[in-house]
């Protein structure tokens, strides 16, 4: 998949490079949500509050702090840990649907918190990142975000760099008792397992998945407004995994490639593109239950990762 992703720059025109990129950024964060969904069982509704901690982290740290692209992406990943392991700590003493109900709070107030401190933030309409930023210096080498074949494979080598970061994880120890804990916490707590602890885990490394996409949104697109801050965008990461497969390793990128495809073709065709949208939606869940990847997977393909 990558190495097809690498090959379609150069036969794509303009848009659709532009398009892809974007999917791909955005892909990271849904990889980083399956994590947490897919693969530990924890349906959360507020991770638009970790996306926007590294969307912020990036905008501010580049505009009030001063600081270089690299360093303020540095920066949003470190964010990213504290921010989940703290929010964590809180809201996985919560379980089932007060999980969720903790998540939905926990962001919300994020978001009115960033909508508050407007003099800095922006809000709606948003911190514009100048261009003379986006372009440095790593390792005597010039990167200029503004080119977009740049952009292109920079976020082709870091969505490639999540798919394997979670392939690695669901393969590990870690990950198979995250399995254990979503088909039966109560018993893989029997078995010994220290489970507040696996959770925790799970949630800290989706959530810095999602802060590093955020960072990477910021830099790559010069911009962090107070709807990626929102609750639509809690949501849509768990639309984009269902959609392509829950617990499936490129099932989120699936997901988000085909959402973006459908939105943007329907929208060409008519001003209703959400009711086109709704309607492929209700058809694909009633069709493929498990998600696209998954239902595949179950019926015919059980190599798929």
């Amino acid at each position: 998949v990558a190495a097809a992703l690498f090959l379609a720059q150069f036969v794509i025109g303009d848009y659709a490079q532009l398009m892809l990129t974007r999917i791909m950024v955005l892909a990271i964060y849904a990889t980083g949500y399956n994590l947490l969904f897919g693969y530990t069982g924890l349906l959360s509704l507020g991770h638009a509050m970790f996306f926007a901690t590294g969307l912020y982290a990036a905008a501010l740290g580049t505009t009030r702090l001063g600081l270089s692209a690299p360093a303020a992406f540095l920066l949003a990943i470190l964010l990213g840990v504290a921010v989940s392991a703290a929010i964590g700590a809180v809201a996985l003493r919560a379980k089932g649907g007060a999980f969720m109900i903790v998540t939905l709070m926990f962001s919300q107030a994020f978001f009115l918190t960033v909508l508050y401190f407007g003099d800095y933030t922006r809000g709606d309409e948003g911190i514009v990142i100048a261009d003379t930023v986006r372009v440095f210096q790593v390792l005597g080498h010039t990167v200029d975000l503004t080119a977009p074949t740049v952009r292109y494979n920079l976020a082709l080598a870091l969505l490639a760099f999540a798919i394997g970061v979670s392939y690695a994880a669901v393969r590990s120890h870690m990950g198979h008792v995250l399995i254990a804990i979503r088909e039966n916490e109560d018993r893989t707590a029997m078995l010994g397992y220290d489970v507040a602890r696996y959770k925790l885990l799970a949630l800290v490394l989706s959530g810095t998945l999602s802060a590093l996409a955020g960072a990477t949104y910021a830099l790559m697109f010069a911009y962090a407004g107070s709807t990626l801050a929102s609750i639509q965008y809690s949501i849509h990461p768990l639309l984009w995994t269902l959609l392509g497969g829950a617990a499936t390793t490129l099932g989120p990128l699936l997901g988000t490639g085909l959402m973006f495809t459908l939105v943007d073709v329907a929208s060409g065709l008519t001003n209703a593109h959400l009711l086109v949208v709704g309607v492929t939606l209700i058809l694909l869940v009633l069709f493929f239950p498990k998600g696209i990847l998954g239902s595949l997977r179950q019926r015919w393909l059980g190599w798929l990762p």
